[in-house]
């Protein structure tokens, strides 16, 4: 093997208001097992932000680790290994490796990989990479300051940490799901999978937190984390509640997700408006945001004294909603919108996706939805970041890489090895 050395970093993807291409995180190597979005995501938004992603994969089995490279959807409803798009928004901006872990020589091109890594990470269930030959001790052996960072549903110690578990399950155990739900109705979801993408917020910021600490101590270490722990820190107000007075949210009878309870508000609400599957958002955070909001209803029951205090619509709230869907589905929900706003009342039209994607000039200003070239499928649409940095701001132009797609830049060009070494290494299966 030749010397090792540091690959270079393209400058393709320069960072607008920075000038010399630097990047918050372009001092950074993660050599990346992660799969689906809540390992993926989370390097996903370090790649954003700079960070070389070298992603490993098994050549062998596409979808073993990341059922979303054999997942749609496809462009055309062609499916292939290299052409799902919800692989590609999920893995935009990171190289990619295929190594055979079932192999020796396939476990020494890893070792390798990490030793010139900075970051390691994965969301396999607890202890599947120990048992593929790299607990942290063994991580720790070959680069002593590495950050290594475990991502599963459980955690990887406690009485629950040999289950597996997916977004949903997470969601439910978590507590989330019950306290989801709309009135007199059963616990529900979002319709996809929530603790998935805030799992992986959660996991770029702990692997940001493990280099922070490195760089001022010197040190790496394992950074341990459970999606259902991060899922229950979301319900704060809630399980207070419970502890200190006893108190389930569903003692309440009248208990909505769609209305608000801490602090409280009526109206507060998601109400119909003209057309089909047409809706807007509507809240009236005090007496005086009621009263003009009546003024502009202009219709008798608005005038209602029941109404007229913030405790009097929480009691009638049910009728209440009722009234004020009955008069916001007479109009267009954005005309209801200019309406509402102008007498400095909370509102907004629930969107729909060609509205929030195509038409919503803010999407385009923020670069919510940049367009990256993948080497399959061309030009496409990802998922942006919502948090700029003044001078080294995230920037997204390369789609995901296809399977194997860097092995000669990373093993031959980072590693050293040869030409013919590689070629004999996928003869033999190894990559």
């Amino acid at each position: 093997m030749g010397e090792r050395q540091h690959l270079s970093r393209s400058t393709a993807n320069t960072a607008p208001g920075s000038p010399d291409g630097a990047r918050a995180l372009s001092h950074v190597r993660i050599c990346d097992m992660t799969g689906q979005l809540a390992g993926a995501g989370a390097t996903r938004l370090l790649a954003a932000y700079g960070a070389e992603v070298i992603r490993v994969e098994d050549p062998t089995n596409a979808g073993a680790w990341d059922l979303l490279r054999v997942a749609g959807p496809f462009p055309g409803g062609v499916a292939g290994t290299n052409r799902s798009t919800s692989f590609n928004n999920h893995n935009v901006g990171k190289l990619g490796v295929s190594i055979n872990l079932r192999t020796e020589q396939g476990k020494q091109l890893l070792t390798e990989l990490i030793a010139v890594s900075d970051v390691v990470t994965e969301n396999f269930a607890a202890g599947v990479f120990s048992r593929l030959g790299f607990p942290y001790e063994v991580l720790k052996g070959i680069r002593e300051d590495v950050i290594y960072v475990s991502n599963c549903g459980f955690g990887s110690w406690g009485p629950y940490s040999n289950f597996r578990s997916w977004g949903p399950i997470v969601q439910a155990f978590s507590g989330l799901t019950y306290d989801s739900r709309l009135g007199g109705r059963e616990p529900a979801g979002w319709g996809y999978s929530y603790m998935d993408h805030l799992g992986a917020w959660y996991m770029a910021l702990a692997v940001v937190s493990g280099l922070f600490h490195r760089d001022r101590t010197g040190e790496g270490q394992w950074i341990d984390m459970s999606c259902t722990e991060a899922g229950a820190s979301l319900l704060g107000p809630a399980f207070l509640d419970y502890t200190v007075n006893g108190r389930r949210t569903s003692d309440d009878p009248g208990w909505s997700s769609n209305r608000a309870h801490s602090p409280v508000m009526a109206p507060h609400g998601i109400y119909p408006a003209k057309g089909a599957d047409r809706w807007v958002a509507l809240a009236c955070r005090d007496d005086g945001e009621w009263a003009r909001l009546c003024d502009l209803i202009g219709e008798p029951w608005a005038g209602d004294q029941r109404f007229g205090t913030r405790q009097g619509r929480l009691t009638f709230q049910d009728e209440l909603d009722r009234l004020v869907g009955s008069w916001t589905a007479g109009y267009e929900p954005y005309d209801l919108v200019a309406m509402v706003r102008k007498v400095g009342v909370p509102v907004s039209a629930v969107a729909s996706p060609k509205e929030r994607i195509d038409d919503d000039p803010a999407s385009k200003q923020w670069g919510l939805w940049p367009e990256v070239k993948h080497t399959e499928l061309g030009d496409l649409r990802v998922d942006g970041v919502p948090v700029h940095l003044s001078d080294t701001d995230w920037s997204i132009t390369k789609g995901a890489p296809c399977l194997g797609e860097d092995n000669e830049r990373i093993f031959g060009d980072l590693l050293g090895h040869p030409a013919e070494e590689l070629e004999a290494f996928v003869k033999e299966g190894v990559i």
